[in-house]
């Protein structure tokens, strides 16, 4: 059989291009003479949807898409398009409707619905009673839906489900399986994604077409990655990842794995490069999907910014980014020419310099000693003038601010308020401290291989002591563990909910410094509620899959 998988980028309620969207794809198979054409796992409203598939109409809207689509279905081709439909029981069904000779023939309806990190689907969908299996071209089709296929299994996770979708296509005497999906990125899940396929492939003994979503979505990254596994568990035939397409492949008995380009690029890189990726992809995404063009950062000089701006380019190019320095009374020239530096690499549009001594000063005469401007009052009035500017900037330019916090100060509260936390977006936001100078390294090492003509991060900024320069000769690691011990304790705590005992014992930290960790990280939580958006990179990133109290009596 003939298949083509279709891995498309929709865009959240944009029925009219995701349906534009659909029809090219079908168009382009009819033209291939795709038997079989696989949609991701609701293609049509785009995913996910959350509580907008309730609104009035919008399922109707689907279902009329969907019917103007099945139109140019031959009855040569049988389509897979992801919808929700009305339901008994729970409002709707996830569901892909099948499409062939012109009509839509019926539905396959999600079985297994999670409920765990960023899921919720339980919330609105009733689930399937069984799986669905279709005969077309000689074949006996079976038609699952994301978690129907991966059981929770490509998180590293136990679900007990009471039923196997997979085995329930085997008992129906299925010939090959299509598993439309929209699964989000995790840094490594991808690597799982393909040992499940080969897997279930093998225990179903048919092949199995694996289509999943591509493109950014709010906070979630959809890496693609499409592809077909013999019932051998062998690679017969791969989308790229990160990016849009259709691939045609043959569903046919074989006894090795193909071994052309298309399968093995960007099939198992190392971590930093899939971050790497998978921030560029969100970022623009983001952007373009919310109806921006351009981004501001705002450019310090140390690494986390420098990471942000040359992410920032990589999605945008350099003219849609405008950088701002913003020295304070206690700013280096060292920093300040870091800044400089970074925006002459990466060839930015456009650097404005704004002070903010005079800001500073300003506000510390209208207050006049009705309150302290000392300590951490006067630095948090330093990041908050920083604040001001970079959203006056937007205001005046449309731009969008790009906020430069990583996930080792998200944790730990070392971010300001409405300060450096302004902004639409935190592309690094679940990136540790030491995984950014990570991929700043990696950027450097390899700029040719992700577009940049020469390394894109100031050394100085790589090499120096991070600092805020919040007062004379501050550095990050007078107040905080050094970020190698730092990031080793929230690692347990954070990706896994562990205990002190376990952060003592796997970080090395002394208990000490573990609990006084633990304790920032249950303070912060009220920043983190009220945070830009933080592009998702793990299984555990601060966000709607981290359901954390923010008043709690919970002690450590």
């Amino acid at each position: 059989m003939k298949i083509a998988l279709a891995q498309i980028n929709s865009k959240v309620g944009d029925l009219k291009g995701n349906e534009a969207l659909h029809a090219d794809a079908i168009a382009e198979a009819t033209r291939g003479h795709a038997q079989l054409v696989i949609f991701p796992e609701m293609s049509l409203l785009g995913y996910p949807p959350r509580d907008l598939v309730g609104r009035v109409g919008v399922a109707q809207a689907c279902l009329a898409a969907a019917e103007r689509l099945a139109r140019s279905v031959p009855a040569s081709m049988l389509v897979l398009v992801g919808l929700p439909i009305v339901s008994q029981g729970r409002p709707f069904a996830n569901a892909m409707a099948l499409l062939r000779g012109g009509v839509i023939e019926g539905y396959a309806r999600k079985q297994l619905l999670p409920s765990y990190d960023v899921f919720d689907e339980d919330r609105h969908y009733q689930p399937g009673a069984q799986t669905t299996v279709v005969e077309h071209a000689g074949e006996r089709v079976a038609v699952l839906l994301c978690e129907d296929l991966w059981q929770a299994g490509d998180v590293g996770s136990v679900r007990c489900y009471a039923r196997d979708p997979v085995a329930d296509a085997r008992a129906q005497g299925a010939s090959l399986i299509a598993c439309a999906s929209a699964s989000p990125f995790v840094a490594g899940k991808h690597a799982m994604h393909v040992a499940l396929l080969r897997a279930r492939a093998r225990t179903a003994g048919v092949p199995v077409a694996s289509v999943n979503a591509v493109g950014g979505q709010d906070d979630l990254i959809f890496d693609g990655g499409s592809c077909l596994v013999s019932a051998r568990g062998e690679l017969l035939g791969v989308c790229g990842r990160f990016h849009a397409g259709l691939r045609f492949v043959e569903s046919v008995p074989t006894t090795h794995a193909i071994t052309d380009d298309s399968a093995n690029t960007n099939f198992d890189p190392d971590l930093d490069t899939e971050r790497f990726h998978a921030c560029v992809l969100g970022t623009r995404d983001y952007l373009l999907k919310s109806g921006h063009s351009t981004a501001i950062v705002g450019l310090s000089g140390g690494i986390d910014s420098a990471l942000v701006a040359a992410i920032a380019v990589a999605a945008l190019g350099p003219s849609a980014v405008t950088g701002i320095r913003m020295p304070s009374r206690y700013s280096s020239q060292g920093s300040l020419d870091d800044a400089l530096e970074s925006a002459r690499l990466l060839g930015i549009g456009r650097l404005a310099t704004l002070p903010i001594d005079a800001l500073h000063d300003a506000i510390e005469r209208s207050v006049d000693g009705a309150f302290s401007v000392e300590g951490l009052t006067g630095e948090n009035l330093q990041s908050r003038a920083r604040g001001l500017l970079v959203m006056l900037a937007s205001n005046a330019t449309g731009a969008l601010v790009l906020t430069t916090g990583n996930k080792s100060e998200y944790a730990t509260g070392y971010t300001t308020l409405y300060g450096d936390m302004n902004g639409g977006l935190a592309p690094i936001g679940d990136l540790y401290k030491t995984e950014v100078y990570a991929m700043a390294r990696l950027l450097n090492t390899r700029h040719a291989e992700f577009g940049f003509a020469h390394p894109p991060i100031p050394r100085a900024t790589i090499e120096k002591a991070p600092s805020a320069e919040l007062r004379p000769n501050q550095t990050d690691q007078d107040s905080l563990p050094p970020y190698e011990t730092l990031d080793a304790v929230l690692r347990v705590l954070v990706e896994s909910e562990g205990s002190i005992d376990q952060a003592v014992a796997l970080s090395g930290a002394s208990r000490e410094v573990v609990l006084r960790v633990a304790t920032l990280l249950d303070r912060s939580q009220y920043k983190r509620d009220q945070a830009a958006v933080i592009l998702k990179l793990t299984a555990r990133a601060f966000g709607r899959g981290r359901r954390h109290p923010i008043t709690a009596g919970w002690s450590w």
